[in-house]
């Protein structure tokens, strides 16, 4: 876990315009900057950059954030990788309270994305000057022109072609990042051969590995970096960086196997797929791909390896899926991968296959029955026994009970039968205790809000007793006032305050409340006097609030002595309501 307090160093550090400008070309509008959006399709700039909020805001889209959180979006990275990637860009170490083992890997890391950069420039030369391996592009129908979109070379028929860019053959760093391969008494050659060359990118642009297909014959196919410092094949997906843009225009990605899978569909004007690693699908890709889109179609093979790869891919979506966003699977014919049926039946056709891909519940109950004679009650009993252990980690509450009364039907047991003997809460029909509903928006503590999250510092002079109970914005006044309180807010910016609330009950609010000002722009005397005006008048409504209280007693049982000179005391105190300043 990072440190709030450095966190907070990192956004006072940093400046979001320099931030975006690595991946956008700004323009300067007023006080502010512009763009097109990054997320969604427009031709007509509606996405801000504020300097000053140190904040990002899409008046088409909506979306809006700090610079760390611009990070997680536009690369897909995590939290905690986006803080790491914004903290090197300065100089800054991340603490770690519980450093694991990845993090440690990754600090030894940068060294070696130079020597990474090199070799694929090694490559796309020698792509360049290879009629051999140009034919054979051509061959498999892909444009100049796309193969400079991925990146892609050529490693010569030699067994040390990397000392013509890497005089220092011998240096550790080329068998770390997976270039060369030590054999028996220390003699060295390259790993990658005879080989097509496919550029395996972060999401920072960096190049962190590399996948080689033969030329003609040869074992293996395919052949992968190693894991290494930079690269894991658990956590990439080959060809996101370049898929990015269809993916959200078309708010789909598209999962195949294989590296030129990807790029024949690219080349068929099918932008938005992207392909694991050399590996089975992981948790990590599905919670990376849901990041991407709200639809996910993973695409394999009919043969019985396609098969046994979606049951993979199925397994490690259904702790990640949410009742908001689809997975489904994409089956092509026997003798086909996406490749060969692109090249042969047109994009058009794929993307029919793809609109008819089978949802994951469907897929689910499908891998469930298959081998079971649901005939007999030793197969229905069977069916309901594989499903247990996978109903348990499908976290989404919609999903599984739609799976249940699926179950239910198949099986023969009645819906609660099936919850009791999977050990699922029945969430349907028991009587689930009402909450403490939070009271209507409260609007003058919404207008306090919306100046003390300009200027936290004014919630120091703000006494708890004086704003409303019962309100979501009172909650998160009180979270504030605390903040300042305690210094774990101790700076500004639209920025740094969102991300002070990240995770916590109050973020959507605060979120949406610096979405409201996005526009707005106030000096310190303004602000000021709107946050007197507004305290004065929390003031009056606890006086009249009071006096109210004390006058309802005094007609139903009477007041005492001391509540008698409390009202009066009320009385001397109110004044007219000042003029309201609106902000």
């Amino acid at each position: 876990m990072i440190p709030e307090s450095f966190i907070q160093e990192l956004l006072a550090r940093i400046d979001i315009v320099d931030v975006i400008e690595r991946y956008l070309p700004l323009k300067k509008a007023g006080a502010n900057y512009v763009a097109c959006c990054p997320f969604h399709s427009e031709k007509t700039p509606s996405f801000s950059v504020s300097p000053s909020k140190q904040f990002y805001h899409c008046f088409g889209c909506g979306a809006h954030g700090s610079a760390i959180g611009f990070i997680m979006e536009y690369a897909g990275l995590g939290f905690i990788e986006a803080v790491e990637d914004l903290a090197g860009t300065i100089g800054l170490q991340v603490p770690q309270q519980r450093p694991d083992e990845r993090r440690l890997k990754v600090a030894g890391a940068a060294p070696l994305t130079e020597l990474m950069s090199r070799a694929a420039k090694f490559y796309k030369d020698q792509l360049k000057a290879s009629p051999h391996a140009i034919d054979y592009l051509k061959g498999r129908g892909l444009t100049g022109e796309i193969a400079a979109r991925f990146g892609l070379g050529y490693a010569p028929d030699g067994w040390q072609g990397l000392a013509a860019v890497f005089p220092d053959y011998s240096d550790k760093a080329l068998v770390e990042c997976g270039l060369v391969i030590e054999g028996d008494a220390g003699k060295r050659y390259d790993r990658f051969r005879d080989r097509i060359m496919f550029p395996i990118l972060d999401g920072r642009g960096n190049v962190i590995g590399f996948g080689g297909r033969v030329i003609g014959q040869g074992e293996p196919k395919y052949l992968n970096s190693p894991e290494t410092p930079l690269f894991e094949k658990g956590r990439e997906l080959y060809g996101l960086l370049q898929a990015r843009a269809p993916i959200r225009d078309e708010d789909c990605v598209i999962v195949v196997e294989g590296y030129m899978d990807v790029v024949a569909l690219a080349q068929h004007g099918i932008g938005n797929a992207v392909a694991t690693l050399g590996t089975a699908t992981t948790p990590t890709h599905v919670h990376k791909l849901l990041r991407q889109a709200d639809r996910v179609i993973f695409c394999f093979d009919g043969d019985n390896a396609g098969r046994k790869a979606a049951a993979r891919a199925l397994e490690a979506s259904l702790e990640h899926v949410v009742d908001n966003k689809t997975i489904a699977f994409l089956f092509l014919p026997t003798e086909d991968d996406p490749d060969s049926y692109v090249r042969a039946h047109g994009a058009e056709a794929f993307r029919k296959l793809a609109e008819q891909a089978m949802p994951l519940t469907d897929f689910l109950m499908q891998e469930l029955k298959s081998g079971k004679d649901l005939a007999a009650a030793e197969g229905r009993s069977q069916l309901v026994h594989a499903a247990k252990p996978l109903l348990g980690r499908l976290q989404a509450p919609l999903l599984r009970l739609q799976l249940v009364k699926q179950l239910a039907q198949a099986s023969g047991f009645s819906q609660p039968e099936i919850e009791s003997l999977c050990g699922l809460p029945a969430v349907v029909r028991r009587t689930v205790p009402a909450r403490s509903p939070r009271g209507a928006p409260s609007p003058i503590a919404r207008k306090l809000l919306r100046v003390v999250v300009q200027q936290p510092v004014l919630a120091a002079r703000l006494s708890t007793d004086l704003i409303p109970e019962g309100h979501a914005e009172t909650d998160a006044l009180n979270a504030l006032i605390k903040a300042v309180a305690e210094g774990s807010l101790a700076g500004e910016g639209f920025g740094m305050v969102l991300e002070h609330f990240r995770s916590t009950p109050h973020e959507g609010l605060i979120s949406e409340v610096l979405g409201e000002l996005v526009e707005e722009e106030f000096d310190q005397e303004s602000i000021e006097a709107v946050f007197a005006d507004t305290v004065e008048r929390l003031r009056q409504a606890g006086i009249r609030g009071e006096i109210d209280a004390l006058n309802a007693k005094n007609k139903s049982v009477g007041l005492g002595t001391e509540e008698v000179r409390r009202l009066q005391q009320l009385l001397t105190q109110k004044q007219a309501v000042k003029p309201a300043t609106s902000v």
